[in-house]
């Protein structure tokens, strides 16, 4: 199993499957015995994932590049959507906020900075306007809790109750999505 292992300043282990390849992160003192067993332990996970990633690489059915001026309406329908999106959402979370950004990001859907700031895909314009929301939630769920802690996704299924399924929905086909975008 070929596996990439990028060290950082972390305290814990983990492991990734992107583009049909394994990534190990590990804290910067780890050794490669360290390494090799935390791969050992996690082994029957690594490799039903990948397997997946790989039948989901298979299977899927490379669209069309988008044009640069595709790429601008996505963004200019993203502009007009999502912020209506994140004021109802706010509403009821009881959250503020600040900037909305839209962007053309490779790899992220969304994010959420320290001072409140939001910034969005605009190929989430692709995806159904479920899959936007639950985006959309799980951003403003950070102005509450800044990780992904089991008080995080407490808050974000306490909103949305199929979450799950509509990350899955991300998951399985965002690939596809963000392949398109212009090389």
């Amino acid at each position: 199993m070929d596996i990439n292992i990028i060290r950082s300043k972390r305290r814990t282990y983990a492991a990734e499957i992107r583009d049909c390849k394994v990534i190990v992160r590990a804290p910067l003192w780890a050794d490669d015995a360290q390494i090799r067993q935390f791969v050992e332990k996690h082994r029957h996970w690594i490799e039903v994932h990948l397997q997946k990633a790989q039948e989901r690489a298979a299977a899927e059915v490379p669209g069309e590049k988008l044009s640069e001026a595709e790429l601008r309406a996505l963004a200019r329908q993203a502009a007009a959507v999502i912020p209506e999106r994140v004021r109802f959402y706010a509403q009821k979370i009881g959250v503020t906020y600040g900037r909305i950004t839209i962007r053309n990001q490779k790899t992220r859907w969304g994010s959420c900075s320290a001072k409140g700031n939001l910034n969005f895909n605009c190929l989430l314009m692709l995806a159904p306007p479920e899959v936007v929301d639950s985006v959309v939630v799980h951003e403003l769920c950070h102005r509450k809790e800044m990780n992904h802690s089991p008080r995080f996704y407490a808050e974000v299924l306490r909103l949305m109750p199929d979450y799950r399924e509509r990350r899955r929905w991300l998951k399985e086909n965002g690939a596809a999505i963000l392949n398109r975008q212009p090389e």
